[in-house]
Order: structure tokens, then sequence, then C-alpha cells
């Protein structure tokens, strides 16, 4: 059974002290989920920090509001980025200023910060090359051919060099606890996990979320990745460790116990979503847009529309990596047909 700890998250720029010397906020974003967690750990030389929403001007006035209450004006010591996506980076570099020594696994700081120097003002052409061959319309093709793409620069502080790294079964101390370090694959690489050696707490980040499943998108800048496969695998890994009595604390939406439960839902759910792509490619080719109302099953808005592709091609490329599905075709645009 998945248990919800409390049905009141914390007002913007107020905490709840969720256990002991843990405190939990939130802060906006402006995009769905609209909101991404934040933990505070009280440390005898001040704080610890997980994850930091985006840089902007209303994110920064709300962290240096909490900075002053309730965390008392103490330090900042460290924070820790469980992995590298804009909304649990985008202030690291600006904690970094503030004296901060930023922990993280290797994939998540080295992708954040080629992410942040690689401002692009339009489309690269292997990205218009991706999402021709992945069947995204001629018109919104053309449209945002012309469009400045987002970049993580507009929304991340500049990311010194210099940070520690985390590593699969590296136990570390903060917040008066010890923690083993476990990575999850799939939503992001080395997606760091933290699970409490001396209390039921772990830190899930966005690859144990209780209410909502993450994106598990492939991009241009790794086209044939599984992240599918790679998804499944660590909900497996993990599942080894989880236990009904853990408080987790994810990225989004409220903590909750019962994990072990969570975990099998989130594989069974991108396993239910594979078997319905199969059972469709079987009785007819679609491009990777063309699964979306078997993926999906409702129509997807224009914003939204690049995860959906991004995530029709990870679950593609899995059916793919496990010989179940084959490229069978192109349409006269250039997207490409799959067929089982």
């Amino acid at each position: 059974m998945i248990r919800s700890e409390t049905h009141t998250p914390p007002a913007e720029g107020e905490a709840h002290e969720i256990a002991p010397g843990v405190f939990w906020f939130q802060l906006p974003l402006p995009f769905k989920p609209d909101t991404v967690n934040a933990y505070a750990f009280r440390d005898a030389d001040g704080w610890t920090l997980v994850d930091t929403g985006l840089d902007n001007p209303r994110c920064r006035a709300i962290w240096q509001g909490i900075l002053q209450e309730p965390l008392a004006g103490a330090p900042v010591t460290r924070l820790i980025a469980t992995h590298h996506h804009i909304d649990h980076m985008g202030l690291a570099g600006w904690f970094q200023g503030l004296g901060a020594e930023l922990w993280t696994s290797r994939p998540a700081w080295l992708t954040a910060r080629m992410g942040i120097l690689d401002v692009q003002e339009r489309p690269t052409p292997q990205a218009l090359a991706f999402w021709r061959r992945a069947g995204m319309p001629p018109d919104l093709l053309a449209e945002r051919s012309l469009e400045r793409p987002f970049n993580s620069a507009d929304v991340c502080a500049p990311l010194p060099p210099g940070y520690r790294r985390l590593s699969e079964g590296q136990q570390v101390a903060f917040g008066g606890r010890r923690w083993v370090v476990r990575m999850g694959q799939g939503h992001a690489p080395d997606h760091v996990t933290l699970w409490s050696l001396d209390d039921d707490l772990v830190i899930g980040g966005d690859q144990m979320l209780a209410t909502i499943s993450p994106n598990l998108g492939v991009y241009p800048i790794e086209p044939q990745a599984d992240t599918v496969g790679d998804w499944l695998e660590s909900c497996e890994r993990l599942a080894a460790f989880a236990r009904p009595d853990q408080l987790v604390l994810p990225g989004h939406k409220l903590p909750y116990r019962g994990l072990p439960t969570r975990l099998r839902q989130l594989a069974d759910s991108q396993r239910a979503a594979l078997t319905r792509l199969l059972d469709g490619l079987r009785q007819q080719p679609q491009s990777a847009v063309g699964c979306f109302p078997l993926l999906y099953r409702r129509q997807i808005a224009k914003s939204e529309f690049g995860l959906a592709l991004a995530e029709a091609v990870g679950h593609i490329n899995h059916l793919h990596a496990a010989g179940k599905v084959w490229p069978m075709g192109q349409t006269q645009d250039g997207a490409v047909l799959w067929g089982a």
C-alpha cells in the first residue's frame, strides 16, 4: 500500500519538519509538475540541502527567505543534487557561490555543466533530423526550426568547476545520519538516491515518485538510448533495498511510505505501456509520434509534444533492443515506421 505522509504541502517559502532535523520545501515551476521538492538536513556546522529548483528571481527570493527563516541564517555547507535536470540543479552554482560544496554523480555534473555551457540560438541539424525521423508533423518541424530552443542556461546559474563525486555503494554522512548511495537509471544517468542506515528515510528524487511516473525520454544527444530498459532494471535492483516502513522523500509531489509496492507499480506501468505499443505495432506500423494514442490514450498538448515524442522514442528503442520491433520503411516526410 502507498501512503502519503501528509496531504498539506508546505506553502511557498515555508517548511514542514518531516523527520527530526529534516525540513521539506516546495519551489514553483512554470511547467508540470508545477512544484519541485527540496529538503534541508540540519548538521552541526550548518545545513545540507537536497535539490534547488530553477534559477529565476522568484526562486532566488524564496531561498533568500528560507535561508533566514527557517534555516536561521546558518550556512549551507553542502548541496546534494539528485540528478542533472534544471529543476533539481538550477541553483547549484548559486549555492556554490555562497560556499556550499556540491555533491552529485559524475554523469549528473558533466551533463548539467555541458547543458549550461551549450547555448543554441536555433535547433541543431541533429535535433531536426531526430524529430523528423520520429514523425514530428512537417508544419510543427518547420515552426520549431525557426525558434530559439530551450537552453539550460536560461534557468540555471553558471556551474563552476569542482564537485564531490557520489558513487554506487558509497557511504556518506550528513544530517546526523549515515547514508548509502544507490544509483537509478532511465530518467537521468546515475540518478542519486540515498538510503539512511540509521532510520527509515530514503531520498528518492525523481527515481521513486508516489503518484506520477517520471519521463523516460530519449534525445538527440543519444538517439538509440534504451531509457525504459535502464528504468526497469533500476526498479528491480532498488526493490532489493525497499521496505514498506521507509519514508521516501521524492523530487515532486508528496513524501510517502510503501516503497516496495510503488516500485512494482512503476515497473508495471511501463510494462503495460510496452504491451499496448507492441500490440498496436503488430496491427499497423507507426512512427514514434504515431504511437502517441497507444502510449498516452489522451490528446497531447503542443506544450508537452517534445516530452511525449522523447518518451515514445524511448519505448520504441526498448522494443527494438529486445528484438520485438523493426524499422519497416519511412514516410515521404522522412519519418521511420516501426512494426512488429
